[in-house]
């Protein structure tokens, strides 16, 4: 399955502050971080990486790519769509139910890249 997702930045400390808080949420902390790099995450489970494009160009947000990041509870869900919000997120879809076993929340990260977060039971 999945081991990891990157999504790009321009502004390396911006992402990296954004990152560190939200996830400093869910209990998950720095894996590895090298030049234009980090990665959150913990061992053995999927992780989420920023970057800086390896080509040198400006990074650019995928129209139709999401993040999905399980929060393990609806009220965990509220928690770091509300945590986003705060660090400068953009809402893209407020929590709630969508269907009967699935409730998320949708956002934006400060360079665009959208991510998900959700809980199914």
């Amino acid at each position: 399955m999945i081991g990891y997702v990157c999504v790009g930045t321009n502004d390396m400390g911006r992402a990296t502050r954004f990152y560190d808080a939200l996830f400093g949420e869910m209990g998950v902390k720095r894996m590895m971080e090298f030049d234009g790099f980090v990665l959150w995450g913990k061992p053995g489970a999927a992780a989420l990486a920023v970057v800086k494009p390896f080509d040198g160009n400006s990074a650019t947000v995928g129209n139709g790519v999401m993040v999905a990041l399980s929060a393990g509870s609806k009220a965990n869900v509220d928690k770091f769509y509300a945590k986003a919000m705060e660090l400068g997120g953009t809402d893209e879809g407020k929590p709630g139910a969508r269907g009967d076993t699935f409730y998320a929340a949708y956002f934006r990260d400060p360079d665009g890249n959208k991510l998900n977060v959700f809980f199914m039971g």
